[in-house]
């Protein structure tokens, strides 16, 4: 007895097959996270400056800093191939990798932590400025995975 569904043809995904553009899609992808995420939050700010305190910028500022953590590590680094240098050696460069994804989903958490404590659980007039950082922050975050695990290892680590 044969299959309905054995005669159709499903056409290749460029994101998973695209050989030789895999890299430049997925930074592209990942640059273009990275933006939105900055552009929610300038839009925030931009809109009701008044509710926006300055230091609720920190959790996109920490989640920076967690993108270059995490993409400053190669996987080859990781796994120890061809990994001769450094004063620490796979475990450092392993611990750096867990230190910056740590920070990133810290930067999630707390942004999360600032949407509702500061704009659900209170009245407040909008609480645009809270997703928007929020927003902000996971799309850093996605940005920083996507750069780091959606390109293939053949061309820079």
């Amino acid at each position: 007895m044969t299959s309905c569904l054995e005669n159709i043809q499903i056409p290749s995904c460029v994101w998973f097959e695209a050989g030789d553009k895999r890299n430049s899609l997925m930074s592209m992808l990942a640059g273009t996270l990275f933006f939105t995420g900055w552009w929610f939050i300038i839009d925030a700010h931009a809109q009701y400056p008044e509710e926006m305190s300055s230091a609720y910028h920190v959790c996109g500022v920490f989640g920076t800093i967690s993108l270059f953590m995490v993409n400053s590590v190669t996987n080859a680094q990781i796994r120890g191939d061809a990994y001769n240098g450094g004063c620490l050696g796979v475990r450092g460069a392993r611990g750096w990798l867990f230190v910056g994804l740590v920070m990133g989903f810290a930067a999630v958490i707390a942004a999360c932590w600032i949407l509702f404590a500061d704009f659900v659980a209170i009245d407040v007039k909008h609480s645009w400025p809270g997703v928007g950082l929020l927003l902000q922050n996971l799309f850093i975050f996605f940005g920083s995975l996507t750069y780091k695990f959606g390109r293939s290892e053949d061309q820079w680590g």
